[in-house]
């Protein structure tokens, strides 16, 4: 129990060290630095000027032109204390001119986009090595290249703004920037050719830009058809017809979705695999359904397009609507010849179809005296960032805090458009019970009297306790809070599992996946539409708010507690109790049924014993009897006068036998027989006879002279060789 404390806090000790971090500290005292008009002019932007990459964390200090790093891993390990003031400063080369509002990591993680209204850099990071992994070795200041994007462009056109800009999402090929400016057209640019665009998308015609209003502003802008937002969605394989080439192939692009001012979305397929790359027809307006007079709201902001197949789309509006539409295929009935879309050749374009719509809460709405939400009239732009664990989850940041929404039913419209049954009744009914979770991380303006303290940067730490958001206010305070354990990616598969029917699971888990369970009742009853945000207190110390708002806000507070969390914590304890009580009720039947079959059990069982004594005594009985009737029917038929046919038969076998002995007989004796010859063959061939030869008398007597004579001349030799070898030794 001890080791599993201590693990946990472990793992929640980076949470009360990185508050006390020495980088903030530093960045605080920049704040300090700033003029007054300097500090207001930057507290009216939302920044995000954070992001994490391998247990780091990247804050951009724009004072010094570069990104400090802080390891969350030091932080988290036992032990020793770790030193808070341990950080490596990566320094730009070449540092921008403009004002950095937002810094973005490439797809490769090797780049980071430093994005400002007025230009973008590309910082190339350092390479790691070392025992920790840490950028050149843990070098504590080490210096970063960059690359400025565009900059001939923004430095002869002044009076442009870039609205938007993202990496292209391709993984394989150079790094890619898309750039949306504020004269309705996209540029991408490659690092390699950093000056000028690979490709340029005209969202609008030359004749309507050809309109300048007073203040430099053009028509078409003043209407709202400006493009304001874009997005990439996941690869797809869409015709050739789509980039105006001949054929029926298919080819991989990139849907690119474009929003306008208007809430008016268009579509493009953008393709760089080749060295010339395609950009497809733009399609558009998009048809949506259900159709709205507003057109869903002419104050739209930001868009998201979640990785999931088919694509879902997520409209951002000032006013803090939220659309969630998904992007089906077009039908012909649909009204596809737009006057906005210029290119007559389009073929059926998709539609959005509207799942749900979300109203985030701004800024707080306090009770007035009557007892009355207080309306205000406050709007801010939303930026929307998608959760890179989590495709189900986004989060929405703005002027006044940070909002997380999760769509639970993602899962379910997957295996609703999988299945090939159109049960239409079913989707009605995803759309009634199934709703996203809003939680509302954090409030920069709880009072009406407060100016929006936007943040400057968020991130999502995937930790082992839950999902984690690190939020940096515009004082440079860090804000650590826990997600919601609700929404969270599907698991993946094991590979020891398998579909098969015959296998059936577990009666429990079973009963907790039926729709009707009553686990499910509980968390639709615990499901809180309102949530109680982090309040960031004000940065002016002097100025103290009015009491009447103060009392509104802590009433708010109360009455969201109270109905949010006591009342509903009251209600499902009041139907924990019910079900409990019905529970104990069932359980008291059961275990008198259970007592019951407990006393059949043992009847049955005594019964089944005297059975079986029965049995063996029935049985012994029937064997005597059997025996009984063997000897009587061989006693009778001892004694019939007339041979039975089998005694007849045995008879006349009996009578053979002593004929087939003898011929038996006879036949062994002529095995026998020849089995003597045979083996008196095999001996003589197995031991033959010794030739002998003998000689006559003449003939011993001539061979006896021959011998002798030979003797003599031998004899007469060696007496010769004898005195020559004693003459020459002489």
């Amino acid at each position: 129990m001890a080791a599993a404390e201590d693990s946990v806090d472990d793992g929640e000790l980076w949470h009360t060290r990185l508050p006390n971090h020495a980088v903030f500290l530093r960045l605080r005292d920049g704040l300090k630095n700033q003029s007054a008009a300097e500090a207001e002019k930057s507290s009216l932007l939302t920044r995000n000027l954070l992001f994490g990459l391998s247990g780091d964390l990247f804050l951009w200090d724009g004072d010094g032109s570069s990104f400090l790093v802080v390891r969350l891993r030091s932080l988290s390990g036992g032990g020793e204390e770790p030193s808070l003031s341990q950080y490596q400063k990566l320094l730009c080369i070449n540092p921008p001119l403009f004002e950095v509002y937002q810094v973005s990591l490439s797809p490769t993680q090797n780049h980071v986009a430093l994005i400002g209204q007025k230009g973008l850099m590309v910082l190339e990071l350092p390479k790691r090595w070392g025992r920790n992994s840490e950028f050149e070795g843990g070098k504590s200041t080490v210096n970063c290249s960059t690359t400025p994007i565009a900059e001939r462009f923004f430095t002869s056109s002044t009076s442009l703004i870039l609205k938007h800009a993202a990496w292209y999402p391709s993984e394989m090929l150079d790094p890619h920037l898309v750039l949306l400016t504020s004269d309705n057209v996209i540029r991408i640019y490659s690092l390699r050719e950093p000056q000028t665009p690979v490709k340029v998308i005209l969202l609008s015609e030359a004749e309507e830009e050809s309109l300048i209003l007073n203040k430099g502003r053009a028509y078409t802008a003043s209407l709202g058809e400006t493009a304001v937002a874009f997005d990439f969605g996941p690869l797809a394989a869409v015709s050739k017809n789509v980039f105006g080439q001949k054929g029926k192939d298919e080819v991989v692009a990139y849907p690119l979705y474009i929003l306008y001012e208007n809430g008016e979305t268009f579509l493009t397929y953008v393709s760089l695999l080749h060295s010339t790359g395609s950009i497809g027809k733009l399609l558009g307006p998009l048809p949506m359904h259900p159709a709205a007079e507003d057109n869903y709201g002419y104050d739209a902001c930001a868009i998201l397009c979640l990785p999931c197949v088919p694509n879902i789309l997520v409209i951002a509006t000032e006013s803090g609507m939220l659309y969630h539409s998904v992007v089906l295929e077009g039908e012909e009935e649909d009204d596809q010849t737009s006057e906005k879309s210029w290119d007559s050749r389009a073929d059926l374009i998709p539609s959005l179809y509207v799942f749900e719509c979300v109203e985030l809460e701004l800024a707080l709405k306090l009770a007035s005296g009557e007892d009355e939400p207080f309306d205000s009239d406050f709007s801010c732009p939303i930026k929307l960032h998608r959760d890179s664990k989590c495709p189900s989850r986004y989060h929405c940041t703005h002027e006044a805090g940070v909002h997380s929404i999760g769509l639970t039913w993602i899962h379910e419209l997957h295996k609703f458009l999988a299945s090939d049954e159109e049960d239409k009744g079913s989707l009605q009914e995803l759309s009634t019970e199934q709703k996203c979770f809003v939680e509302h991380i954090l409030c920069t303006k709880p009072l009406p009297c407060r100016q929006p303290a936007p943040i400057r940067g968020f991130w999502i730490v995937p930790d082992i306790l839950g999902p984690t958001m690190i939020c940096i206010t515009s004082t440079y305070e860090c804000l650590i809070r826990p997600l919601l354990s609700t929404v969270h990616p599907a698991s993946p598969p094991l590979l020891c599992t398998r579909e098969d029917a015959e296998v059936t699971g577990s009666p429990l888990r079973i009963l907790a996946e039926t729709p009707d369970s009553f686990e499910k009742h509980i968390r639709s009853i615990l499901h809180r539409s309102v949530a109680n945000p982090a309040f960031l207190k004000s940065s002016e110390k002097d100025t103290a708010p009015p009491s009447e708002e103060c009392l509104q806000l802590i009433s708010r507070a109360t009455q969201v507690f109270r109905e949010q969390y006591i009342l509903k914590q009251d209600l499902a304890k009041e139907e924990i109790q019910r079900r409990v009580k019905l529970l104990c009720d069932q359980k008291k039947k059961q275990l008198e049924d259970l007592n019951y079959c407990r006393e059949e059990r043992k009847s049955l069982r005594e019964m089944a014993e005297r059975l079986a004594d029965k049995y063996e005594e029935a049985k012994e009985k029937q064997e005597d009897i059997m025996n009984r009737m063997k000897k009587v029917l061989h006693s009778f038929h001892s004694q019939l006068p007339v041979l039975s046919d089998s005694e007849r038969d045995m008879k006349k076998e009996l009578q053979l036998i002593p004929d087939q002995l003898r011929h038996l007989g006879n036949a062994i004796k002529q095995v026998t027989m020849k089995k003597d010859y045979q083996q008196r063959k095999m001996e003589k061939v197995l031991s033959p006879q010794k030739p002998t030869f003998t000689l006559s008398a003449y003939q011993r007597k001539c061979i006896q002279s021959i011998l002798k004579e030979e003797g003599e001349h031998i004899r007469e030799m060696v007496k010769q060789i004898n005195d020559i070898r004693n003459h020459v030794n002489f």
